[in-house]
């Protein structure tokens, strides 16, 4: 079993930065792929970026290209989300997860689907105000 806890959520206004902390517990975090999924409020849960083990491969969504930025340091067990140039429609509850088996490399777009995620923390809110 792996715990996961999300922390660094709040509120930001538009253009502003936050940077998101997942810190795992349990089984060796380096042995899991790790991303971050979002859901907005009265929408699905929609993915935002993924890490490998190692942290050498990353993969974002569009719409958050150069503007997020997804780091581990697995001697700390934590997964980080560096968000930057914040918009409005960033607004979202901010989800942490893990997987190991079932996920598949880093360069499928089939690292989206939540499925291949077998952990996930509580969420943490991120709110941009205009």
């Amino acid at each position: 079993q792996v715990q996961l806890v999300e922390s660094g959520g709040g509120l930001v206004q538009a253009g502003g930065s936050l940077r998101l902390s997942c810190a795992a517990s349990g089984r060796t975090f380096s042995l899991y792929a790790a991303g971050w999924f979002r859901q907005a409020p009265g929408k699905e849960r929609e993915f935002v970026t993924a890490i490998s083990r190692s942290g050498g491969s990353t993969y974002y969504t569009d719409s958050v290209k150069g503007r997020f930025t997804i780091s581990r340091d697995n001697a700390k067990n934590t997964v980080y989300l560096q968000m930057n140039s914040l918009k409005p429609e960033d607004t979202a509850v901010y989800y942490c997860a893990a997987g190991n088996t079932r996920l598949p490399p880093l360069s499928s777009p089939r690292i989206k689907q939540e499925g291949g995620y077998d952990y996930w923390g509580q969420g943490t809110q991120v709110t941009v105000s205009s």
